[in-house]
């Protein structure tokens, strides 16, 4: 090949990069220019009225695995509520109460000078025992509670949540504390972990109704 031959394949390859990228930027662009405010649709993570950028991001997702939760359980029966797989099995019903008392977990944990007695949401701490540690307890606790009770509970301890997550900003988000394995676990990953923790309890929810006889 030519010198002339090698600086006019240069020409081209670089023409044909800049086409390339020209062509894809105003996609790029239009994916990552984001909308002032998404509120209304939880299937549209975003930016969310009173919450910083990054917080908006763990709201929407918060939002969206609370929907799905409740669209699991709406007009359950108190049979499915109670129903248990076996006899070290969970109820739907203790579950419910379980998600509430993780996320109060991390209420604890994250929200720092708020005193413990402040979060017991009419809950005695009994329960709340019962709720975080499930097995014999939670079964003998957890049973002929109507539906309402827990979503009570889990409305009460997520409207707060919410509120408290108004007050802090990215900058807390990427805090961290040994935690998960002793290693530094910032709140951005314990937050999400209520997230993927109600998930996970929703997939055996599923289960539990499919079963129950």
């Amino acid at each position: 090949m030519t010198e002339q031959q090698i600086t006019e394949r240069r020409h081209f390859l670089k023409a044909s990069g800049l086409l390339g990228v020209g062509l894809l930027m105003p996609n790029i662009n239009l994916a990552c220019s984001p909308k002032t405010n998404m509120d209304g649709n939880i299937h549209e993570f975003g930016k969310r009225e009173g919450y910083t950028d990054q917080v908006s991001i763990l709201v929407s997702m918060m939002d969206w695995m609370r929907a799905t939760v409740l669209r699991s359980v709406k007009g359950i029966s108190q049979k499915e509520l109670d129903f248990l797989l076996d006899k070290d099995s969970n109820s739907i019903g203790a579950m419910l109460l379980h998600l509430a008392a993780t996320e109060r977990f991390y209420q604890i944990d994250t929200f720092t000078g708020i005193p413990k007695s402040s979060l017991n949401f009419n809950v005695d701490d009994d329960e709340w025992d019962a709720a975080s540690n499930l097995g014999d307890k939670g079964r003998a606790t957890f049973k002929k509670k109507p539906l309402n009770y827990y979503l009570d509970k889990l409305e009460e301890v997520r409207e707060y949540s919410l509120n408290e997550l108004k007050q802090r900003d990215d900058n807390w988000l990427m805090e961290s504390t040994p935690f998960f394995g002793n290693q530094p676990t910032n709140n951005y990953c314990k937050w999400f972990h209520v997230v993927e923790h109600e998930s996970n309890h929703n997939g055996q929810i599923k289960l539990i109704k499919s079963r129950v006889v």
